[in-house]
């Protein structure tokens, strides 16, 4: 009888709800107004040929290695991040070895690292789900060959600091220390150009945020030089797609586009959080386009009653320190708007802002 090998039969599995999602999408931390109307239209210019041919990434890597002020060797396009993390995960990981993660945050760390039958590490956030910078120092042990940091971090939206991420690759030179930049746009502080000296560290970056590309599944990852080499070993040279291919230089072209979308969800993301507050909401401070937020017992109840407004939110309470939170993404103004009129609605509908306040 054919089985699986006994890693992937024991591993975790991902399932996202996505299924009947109508309604204003604040669930999946997806740009909720599409791309720019630049990037529509060199889709529209696609033509049966460039369909017809298999994609060549290098020069689109060229391009976006200057947008990062990288070499072009240094940069890796990708199928989305998740893809990143594969490959990170494929060229390092042997099953002797430790992979580290900081808990809660994206489940796909655990996920490609199980797969490879390395023993995931977790490290927890305390109570207020601040990055837990000394708990990581104390973790790192001989055989950690790969630290997976999201800053800002999904779900809770807070942050390393440059200095903490670099401190954690000088102190772990025998692993990759991997910082996922998903959210970059909405933070705006980074580490990318330290990969150019500093001998272990990756960073990635996605286009589904702030671009609006997520149907396009295209992300970055960048390396240090020797160490790249060894990334694109185990990559596919066709995993990226022409089409998204063809509309990243001109996603990258319209800055007025994501300087405006980025700009309205920083205002939207002001204007939620003195909404919870007023309603006695408990809330974590958010660099990211969502904010987390403990409902309490009636999670459940709360997603569900915001759904009947028609607005989509994310059930977190299943998240290691996360016990009855939902996460909000943050939309554009109007889309804001019509949000905070629901979530008025159901906290009053649900006594929630009361049960808080007991």
């Amino acid at each position: 009888m054919l089985r699986a090998r006994e890693t992937v039969r024991e591993m975790h599995e991902y399932h996202p709800p996505l299924a009947g999602r109508n309604g204003l999408r604040l669930d999946f931390n997806e740009n909720t107004e599409g791309c720019s109307a630049c990037v529509l239209e060199r889709i529209r210019q696609i033509t049966a040929d460039e369909l017809a041919r298999y994609p060549e990434r290098e020069p689109v890597e060229g391009i976006v290695a200057a947008h990062l002020g990288l070499p072009p060797e240094q940069v890796l396009l990708t199928n989305g991040v998740d893809e990143a993390i594969h490959l990170l995960c494929e060229a390092y990981l042997e099953r002797a070895h430790e992979v580290m993660v900081v808990t809660p945050t994206f489940s796909m760390y655990e996920i490609f690292a199980e797969a490879t039958g390395a023993k995931v590490v977790r490290v927890q956030c305390g109570a207020d789900l601040r990055f837990p910078f000394d708990k990581v120092l104390a973790t790192i042990t001989p055989v950690t060959r790969l630290i997976a940091i999201a800053s800002p971090n999904n779900p809770t939206g807070g942050t390393a600091s440059g200095g903490e991420l670099l401190m954690i690759a000088a102190a772990a030179p025998q692993a990759a220390v991997f910082v996922d930049e998903a959210y970059f746009e909405f933070h705006g502080k980074t580490v990318m150009s330290d990969v150019v000296a500093q001998p272990n560290l990756f960073v990635a970056r996605t286009f589904s945020k702030a671009y609006g590309l997520a149907g396009l599944r295209i992300g970055i990852l960048a390396g240090p030089a020797k160490q790249m080499p060894m990334v694109r070993r185990v990559s596919s040279p066709y995993s990226v797609n022409a089409i998204a291919l063809a509309a990243l230089p001109v996603a990258l072209a319209d800055k007025a586009y994501v300087a405006s979308y980025v700009a309205q969800v920083r205002a939207g993301r002001e204007r939620l959080e003195q909404e919870l507050s007023r309603a006695h909401i408990q809330w974590w401070p958010s660099e990211a386009n969502f904010i987390l937020f403990r409902v309490g017992e009636g999670h459940r109840a709360f997603v569900s009653a915001m759904r009947q407004h028609g607005i989509l939110v994310r059930d977190r309470s299943a998240d290691p320190g996360c016990d009855g939170c939902v996460r909000v993404t943050i939309g554009t103004t109007e889309q804001m708007a019509q949000c905070l009129a629901a979530l008025r609605a159901v906290f009053t509908e649900l006594k929630l802002n009361a049960e808080v306040r007991a």
